[in-house]
């Protein structure tokens, strides 16, 4: 049995680990899209847009019918496997691509925290209904770019890049999904409107500050090896 003073990956000085990244349709996306002229850069945006769209429908939903309430939720869950896929092409391009730009990092890392607020706290607002939904989407959303802060503070303090934690960029999505089409139930469930998501985003903001003290100890421990 393995020590548990090792963190589960190790720090990667480069990218975060994707195993879809390496797959056919991954690949021959990617050289499509290349050869359409798309920059990295411009997919890092679309990311943004398709966070925004995300967080359109959230936002609305909260203040119409069920009906129409099911196709926002349902909309916004689309849009989180899609800003998902923004993130990875546009990593492939810049790598696998040799499209890197000055700005490559900026573009990487400032989409990427305002999408995970835009979608976050949406989904608070989208549980408006609960006593606390708005606050703990908000709430979410700072533990979510928290995790990235750290996760760059350990680059810069020269640790390396841990992407590790029960609550990363993939799973705080995949669980922001899963609970947002959890909610379209509610109404055969009998349940408060609002109430899947302001249980998921409860547990999105718990897993955050569980990773962010992860990442957090793992960092202080790398460093203190190197020292």
């Amino acid at each position: 049995m393995g020590s548990s003073t090792n963190p589960p990956n190790p720090p990667d000085p480069l990218r975060r680990p994707i195993p879809q990244r390496t797959t056919g349709w991954a690949t021959g996306i990617a050289a499509a899209l290349q050869r359409a002229g798309l920059k990295p850069n411009h997919i890092s945006l679309a990311s943004v847009g398709f966070a925004l769209l995300g967080c359109a429908c959230l936002v609305l939903s909260a203040h119409v019918d069920d009906a129409v309430r099911f196709l926002l939720l349902v909309g916004a869950a689309v849009t989180i496997p899609l800003r998902l896929v923004c993130n990875m092409f546009d990593g492939m391009l810049a790598v696998e691509g040799g499209l890197r730009t000055a700005t490559g990092e900026l573009f990487n890392e400032v989409p990427d925290r305002l999408s995970d607020l835009a979608l976050l706290a949406g989904a608070g607002y989208a549980a408006s209904a609960m006593d606390g939904g708005v606050t703990v989407g908000w709430l979410a959303g700072s533990l979510a770019v928290l995790t990235a802060y750290v996760r760059t503070l350990g680059v810069s303090a020269g640790a390396g890049q841990f992407f590790g934690g029960v609550m990363a960029k993939q799973q705080r999505m995949w669980t922001l999904m899963v609970g947002i089409l959890a909610t379209v139930v509610e109404p055969l469930l009998n349940l408060p409107r609002g109430w899947m998501l302001f249980v998921t985003l409860l547990l999105i903001a718990a897993g955050s500050a569980l990773t962010v003290a992860t990442r957090l100890r793992w960092i202080a421990r790398e460093l203190k090896n190197r020292g």
